[in-house]
């Protein structure tokens, strides 16, 4: 491989703003695996946002781009796969399978697309230094003749367009929003562009806690809502308390500390177990040899919390803890509180802008 922009290269970044800034390119926000495509003739290489190689998960999208991208490229975009007319990360997840034959099987069962939405190399051209808008000219150029799985991703200048967007797109498992400025160039591993995603609270049932990397204090707090059966169910997990904060968390929990005989989620370690219900402490492909103890809570006290939007029945993100709810009985904290987005369909988004 012989391009302007070698591998790996790792992706633009966007910093969270409240509002739609005035003035700048706008495109949905979407909800998968990052990957910036090199292609020079045959050669594919799909990097992940840290620049790991992803080509081995996703031999369809390698077919797909050597028929759609132009013969030598750098392209920055979105893995994703569509279920039902919305996006499903938990089966994009899925993807990422250590042996060949469930690859290959799991590329016929649940194939995956890409949205294109920068380009940072067109034939001999690096177009790093190129303004943003004339990147967008050039990608449009480019991606022309693109048919599904490959998709050149809507964009808009207009900000009303966006704040439909913004608004609608959710319903499709879209994330929010993403504005550039019009003469921004490209800035690998940079916050330079701006993203406004969905804020929504609920009132959540703390019933644990695991302790932060750097020792003895609390990590993050682990939250459950109950079901329409009256289980407790694990929906993630908040954090980002300031260090002092959660050297202080460890003495104001301490009177709750409970054996696992006694906890709702007792059977955590017990792999099956994890097919009935959803528990803190899943093996997967993504905890590697990571650490998932915890430490076991009575489920009495409650917090509020702000999350993005749910993926199936759980907090998609890591939440935000916002304030204990002292007020709250934890038997109120069910699913029924959360907001229904209505649907609607990627197909839609696909054919926009």
């Amino acid at each position: 491989m012989d391009l302007p922009v070698m591998p790996p290269v790792k992706p633009m970044l966007a910093k969270s703003v409240k509002d739609i800034p005035p003035g700048m390119q706008y495109e949905a926000k979407w909800d998968g695996f990052r990957a910036i495509v090199h292609r020079d003739g045959d050669e594919v290489v799909i990097g992940s946002r840290t620049g790991k190689p992803l080509t081995r998960y996703f031999p369809e999208l390698v077919a797909a781009v050597r028929e759609n991208l132009p013969s030598r490229c750098v392209v920055d975009g979105e893995i994703v796969i569509v279920h039902e007319g919305r996006l499903d990360f938990d089966r994009l997840g899925e993807r990422l399978h250590p042996a060949a034959s469930r690859v290959r099987l799991l590329a016929e069962r649940t194939p995956a697309d890409l949205v294109v939405f920068d380009v940072l190399a067109l034939g001999d051209d690096s177009l790093l230094a190129t303004p943003q808008s004339g990147r967008r000219t050039v990608l449009e150029e480019a991606l022309a003749g693109a048919a599904p799985p490959v998709h050149l991703a809507p964009a808009t200048t207009d900000p009303a367009v966006a704040r439909q967007w913004f608004e609608r797109y959710e319903g499709a498992g879209l994330d929010g929003v993403v504005a550039k400025p019009l003469d921004l160039p490209y800035r690998p591993d940079v916050r330079a562009m701006y993203k406004v995603k969905h804020e929504r609270t609920a009132d959540c049932v703390v019933a644990g806690y695991r302790f932060h990397r750097s020792g003895p204090v609390v990590g993050s707090l682990l939250l459950g809502l109950y079901d329409s059966e009256g289980v407790l169910q694990h929906v993630g997990v908040c954090a980002a308390f300031p260090m002092r904060r959660r050297e202080e968390l460890v003495a104001e929990l301490e009177p709750l500390r409970v054996g696992f005989p006694d906890h709702p989620w007792a059977a955590w370690a017990d792999e099956r177990a994890h097919e009935d219900a959803r528990l803190p402490g899943a093996r997967n492909r993504w905890s590697g040899k990571k650490d998932q103890s915890w430490v076991a809570l009575r489920p009495e006290r409650v917090c509020e919390v702000a999350y993005d939007h749910m993926e199936g029945d759980r907090f998609r993100h890591t939440a935000r803890f916002r304030r204990w709810r002292p007020d709250r009985a934890p038997a109120g904290c069910t699913y029924a509180q959360l907001e229904e987005v209505v649907r609607y369909d990627l197909a839609e988004v696909f054919s926009a802008g």
